[in-house]
């Protein structure tokens, strides 16, 4: 028989460092070795050579002689009688043992004691056996008996302790062990055996980890065990599993602790949680931050000449342009506090950005033309801002016309729950030019007042994070990224991630193209350094561990892929309902798109009618023309679909429709569209059940057949009994249990139901214990809505 010799174990054996006699072996067959690798019989051969050359002595007498000295032992304690007298233990020839006892010594400050009386004793040890009763005697007859008396006035020594008998007889205290401690009975070889393995098994007691679900046959796996034998002890707890099914933490905990295994909670934890820092901000650390600002109007309101008033307010004529312009954000300061502008290209950015996630902006600055009032690009956006929760400002532009009528600007803005503060709701207004510079001053004032009312916090001194407003691939520097860093402190040289990209900051630049070493909350920088070009509007965040990072990015980048290729579907009218049984929703967005704005109008009341207790209908947008590109982006980050009436989609628009699968439905007859909107409405309503009685079924005969189980030879009393019925057992009016038919027989045929007045064969799924004169109860359940 082939046996394993580790290399660890042969160090061991002959107590030599692992590294010591790996280097050996190495150094004669070339071969690297582990100290768990089994050396192979020429290696062991060599190795006991080896050192059996290495450890040769020139003479056993000289090496025997080296080895420690025994320590002597130490004199044992002299024997005393109760007189005082000191017994002697000699040898005297032959087998006998002769007591005597040598004078006391006596303390130098006390009086000479009279020269006690040496008393010998033989006992004849040349037999087989002892009688230590016989001993015991005589050894009590050599104390004496005195008086109790006496035995009190002659205590005092070590070992003078004694005991008063009855009669005045005194015994020594613990007379089978001389230094006063208790008898120890010697272990014999067996307990020592039995002692040894109890403790090996205690060591060696197996410990598991318990994820919250565990598979039967990964919990057998991780037990050591057969998935019969786990199988077993679950029947005993009550659980009736097979090898493929999941039981949870307790369960599964209990078997353990029945195969006397230590269990210990699993707990899953993702690399997110690892490599992000996922804790609150004290609020004592927190510290003020710039606003966020975005412009956002129609596009012939003068979105961009407010920008461009704003940034002049800043930089010279000769700055104008350049990086500014290419970074899209940048820093205004107004009443001695900053101001984030972000230059993002109209809302179609600004929704992409929600769609995943990155609420960047704080406040949006809505620009109103004075001479045209509200426009349909103008609604949109004012939509797009609602559902991002951002606060708006409004600002009324080209003031300068002598055709401006910013009264008639306020009066269109309530149509759109916008009340202007002077006529007692909370939306400020601000008359502008941006030609002539007029009431500039006066927005960047109102943006800061907004902004110091909304109380903006941010926490410097943590690891950054934030959001990509834009990027690029650049022939030169490669991937960069203009970012927002919305809290902590970005530094040259920080471990980012965004998305499926990953690096580190190789260049931070300003707003104004200036390199700088770190970025605050609030604050758009230029990076490079990342290993793609990540996407605008994913998140950003500073992470300590690269190799995690890189790890999470491939994931990511996995995850797309799946994502890509999947079965995931964006809501429709089709498989509404299906979302709404998994839990997915309650709520259905509508943006409507209609030729003339009555239609509109008409089409959004007369949806949101349809709300009930359980689903909502929520029209997120009702605006005039075709449906753009700018629509299916808001559909498609609200989740919602898109509903036209004497309106198409332009190319543009169905084709991004057609990648983002947003679903568009066009109607010409608005009683249609109101019609299957009503239709999936009643397909999200919560279905109730109700039981729905088929049949009574008498058994009469029960009979036990090996490969089928427990058959009840029944009759059907009433009704019907079907393959797929539910059966209630009720024996003697009471309910003994519910199941499910696993066989319908009459005679040797499966059958789907048997009618009243019949007999029939009928097993049950999970229960056998039935009786003569059982009552089943067959019914279905059904789903109905009132």
């Amino acid at each position: 028989m082939l046996i394993k010799y580790k290399a660890g174990d042969v160090a061991k054996d002959l107590g030599l460092p692992n590294k010591e006699l790996l280097e050996v072996v190495t150094k004669k067959f070339g071969e690297g070795k582990k100290y768990t690798t089994p050396l192979t019989e020429e290696e062991l051969n060599y190795v006991f050579e080896h050192y059996t050359r290495e450890k040769q002595v020139a003479s056993f007498d000289e090496y025997l002689a080296s080895a420690p000295q025994p320590k002597p032992a130490a004199p044992a304690e002299p024997l005393k009688k109760a007189d005082g007298t000191v017994v002697e233990l000699k040898r005297t020839g032959g087998s006998n043992i002769d007591f005597k006892a040598p004078p006391k010594k006596e303390k130098p400050a006390q009086p000479a004691q009279p020269k006690r009386e040496v008393v010998t004793v033989r006992v004849d040890t040349r037999g087989g056996d002892v009688n230590l009763d016989k001993f015991n005697e005589k050894y009590e007859s050599l104390a004496g008996a005195p008086t109790r008396g006496a035995a009190q006035a002659s205590g005092g020594g070590k070992h003078g302790k004694q005991k008063v008998g009855p009669g005045g007889k005194q015994k020594f205290a613990q007379r089978n062990n001389r230094r006063g401690q208790p008898f120890k009975r010697r272990e014999t070889e067996a307990e020592r055996l039995q002692r040894l393995q109890l403790e090996k098994a205690r060591k060696a007691q197996l410990k598991v980890s318990i994820p919250d679900e565990i598979t039967v046959g990964e919990l057998a796996s991780r037990l050591k065990q057969t998935a019969s034998n786990v199988i077993k002890k679950l029947m005993g707890l009550g659980v009736m599993a097979s090898v493929s099914e999941v039981v949870d933490y307790d369960t599964a905990a209990l078997v353990a602790e029945e195969f006397g295994a230590k269990v210990e909670h699993e707990v899953h934890v993702t690399i997110e949680e690892r490599l992000f820092e996922d804790v609150a901000d004290d609020p004592g650390v927190l510290e003020e931050r710039p606003p966020v600002v975005v412009v956002m109007g129609h596009v012939d309101h003068g979105k961009t000449s407010i920008l461009d008033a704003i940034r002049k307010t800043r930089v010279t004529a000769g700055e104008a342009g350049g990086i500014t312009q290419a970074i899209g954000a940048y820093q205004v300061e107004a009443g001695g506090k900053a101001i984030t502008f972000l230059d993002t290209p109209g809302h179609e950015a600004f929704t992409s950005m929600r769609a995943r996630g990155a609420d960047l902006t704080d406040i949006a600055v809505l620009v109103v033309a004075a001479d045209d009032g509200i426009m349909p690009q103008t609604i949109e956006s004012i939509n797009h801002a609602k559902a991002a929760g951002t606060t708006i400002i409004v600002a009324i532009n080209k003031m300068d016309k002598p055709q401006a009528n910013p009264e008639q600007v306020k009066e269109q803005l309530t149509k759109y729950e916008l009340v202007p503060e002077e006529w007692g709701g909370d939306t400020i207004c601000v008359p502008v030019s941006a030609l002539t510079g007029q009431g500039i001053p006066d927005l960047l004032e109102n943006i800061n007042l907004l902004a110091e009312v909304k109380e903006l916090r941010a926490n410097p001194n943590r690891r950054a994070k934030g959001a990509v407003v834009e990027a690029r691939l650049d022939k030169g520097q490669g991937p960069v990224a203009t970012i927002l860093v919305q809290n902590g402190t970005l530094k040259k040289g920080d471990c980012i991630i965004a998305g499926t990209a990953v690096g580190r900051v190789r260049v931070m630049r300003n707003d104004k193209g200036e390199p700088i070493e770190t970025a605050g909350p609030s604050t758009p920088v230029e990076i490079t350094g990342l290993t793609e070009v990540p996407a605008a509007g994913d998140l950003f965040e500073a992470v300590a561990d690269e190799r995690l990072a890189r790890e999470l990015a491939d994931q990511r980048a996995a995850k797309q892929k799946e994502e890509q290729w999947g079965s995931y579907q964006k809501v429709t009218l089709d498989n509404l309902f299906s979302q709404i049984e998994e839990g997915e929703r309650k709520e259905l967005p509508i943006v409507v798109k209609a030729d003339v704005q009555g239609s509109a109008e008409a089409v959004k009341q007369s949806l949101e009618k349809i709300s009930n207790d359980e689903v909502r209908v929520k029209v997120i947008h009702a605006g005039v023309g075709g449906i753009s590109k700018s629509d299916v982006m808001l559909a498609a980050a609200s989740g919602a679909i898109i509903i036209g009436f004497n309106v198409r989609p332009d190319p543009v628009a169905k084709a991004e429709a057609a990648q983002a699968e947003v679903e568009l439905r066009m109607y010409r007859v608005i009683y249609d569209a109101i019609n299957d909107v009503t239709d999936a409405m009643k397909g999200m309503l919560a279905p109730k059940i109700r039981e729905v009685e088929l049949g009574r079924i008498e058994v009469r005969n029960v009979f036990k057949i090996s490969s089928a189980g427990t058959i009840a030879g029944s009759y059907v009393l009433d009704g019907k009994i079907t393959r797929g019925s539910k059966i209630r057992l009720v024996r003697d009016g009471v309910v003994i249990t519910e199941d499910e038919i696993s066989s319908l027989r009459r005679f040797k045929d499966d059958v789907k139901e048997v009618a009243a007045g019949y007999e029939c064969g009928v097993g049950l799924e999970k229960y056998n214990d039935i009786h003569e004169g059982d009552i089943f109860e067959a019914y279905i359940l059904e789903e109905y809505r009132d």
